[in-house]
């Protein structure tokens, strides 16, 4: 899905102990798709969900009791949300329309997706943001904070960005927003949800192997957060070649786990002793564990099999949720109940996309608000 794509793959560290935390909201419409709702939206901080919508259920609600902390604070915060997310879906259904229509396409299945949100490294406070718009899961146009304009990959995008690089005063506003603003409500939601979100929980490490020709693996399960370093090293130093690094995936508990392999086919046994597998998580000291012939569970071991049943289903639901992610790429933020007086049937981005109106651009509290205000449409 390109950068859309490589941007919800973010998160791994590089071995420190600092740590990037996310608030990344998506939303998608589509059409033609029987199998899923017309329009979903999803809040995301540090890829764990707090909250969803979607025109089925037509109600914004919580993922996660934490939220109930947004609740006491601003009794009628999910009725505003839900009424936010249905003038949204109303605007996705005229961006997939419109986007049809710049693409000389009539049926067939088709969505419109976007994700936007900010990042914070909590050890030297910098911060980043980013808001961008994917069509039927390629690039579609995107917003460059450094530059306050907007970067349309396809010729398709391009009466957009011209209309939207008119906008400076939108555009200074989007990018002090998603660099500022963006990062107090994701430091809220971090202390929401500290119990849970800021929790670290060491992993469970195993060696495995199917068949005696068979890569070993060095599968670490348990772990949270997600942002973990499995690495395969020899005589002390790491390994680039021989090893098959996997994707992070989720366990049903809400813990993560990853698989490493190591490619042995030209290794004699009596060097695996120079080999060890290193787990390195924030806040636990470094795992290291020896390639040892008596620490390999085989497909003979019931343990063995289990986790890599266990290693099955998280797969499965790692399609799922990449499915759903994918095929619902979101709008909307998260933040207090406050809104701004704007009317959110003008977000389609095209041409004829509404400009903010003076409240918009003065008023918006939340990034719920700036959802309302500042999404700007395909037309």
């Amino acid at each position: 899905m390109g950068a859309l794509g490589l941007l919800l793959l973010l998160g791994l560290l590089s071995g420190g102990s600092a740590v990037i935390h996310s608030l990344r909201y998506f939303v998608t419409g589509s059409s033609g798709l029987s199998s899923f709702p017309e329009f979903v939206a999803v809040g995301m901080v540090d890829e764990v969900q707090f909250v969803h919508y979607d025109s089925v259920s037509k109600r914004a609600v919580p993922k996660q009791a934490w939220m109930d902390q947004v609740n006491r604070d601003r009794p009628d915060y999910w009725e505003r949300e839900t009424g936010r997310y249905q003038g949204g879906q109303q605007v996705f259904k005229g961006n997939v329309e419109t986007a049809k229509k710049r693409f000389n396409q009539t049926g067939g299945a088709h969505i419109v997706q976007r994700m936007s949100g900010c990042e914070w490294d909590d050890e030297d406070d910098t911060t980043d943001g980013y808001y961008q718009y994917a069509y039927d899961g390629e690039d579609f146009i995107a917003f460059d904070l450094k530059t306050l304009t907007w970067v349309a990959p396809v010729r398709q995008a391009v009466p957009t960005k011209l209309r939207w690089d008119q906008n400076r005063a939108g555009n200074q506003y989007r990018k002090n927003y998603y660099t500022k603003e963006c990062v107090d409500w994701l430091k809220k939601h971090l202390a929401y949800g500290k119990s849970t979100l800021q929790r670290t929980e060491r992993p469970q490490v195993s060696l495995l192997q199917r068949t005696p020709s068979s890569p070993v693996v060095c599968h670490a399960t348990g772990f949270y957060p997600d942002r973990v370093v499995v690495f395969w090293r020899r005589d002390g130093q790491e390994l680039h070649e021989q090893v098959d690094p996997g994707e992070v995936l989720p366990n049903h508990d809400g813990t993560f786990q990853v698989s490493v392999d190591l490619d042995l086919t030209a290794v004699p046994q009596e060097d695996w002793g120079r080999y060890e597998c290193v787990v390195q998580l924030k806040g636990i000291e470094d795992i290291p564990t020896p390639l040892d012939p008596a620490l390999i569970r085989t497909n003979g071991g019931k343990s063995h099999l289990l986790v890599f049943i266990l290693v099955g289903v998280a797969v499965a639901a790692v399609v799922v949720a990449a499915a759903v992610v994918g095929v619902f790429v979101y709008q909307k933020r998260n933040g207090s109940s406050d809104s701004c007086s704007e009317n959110t049937q003008g977000q389609n981005p095209a041409p004829e996309a509404q400009p903010l109106t003076t409240d918009c651009l003065t008023f918006p509290r939340s990034l719920s608000a700036l959802s309302a205000c500042v999404s700007l449409g395909l037309k």
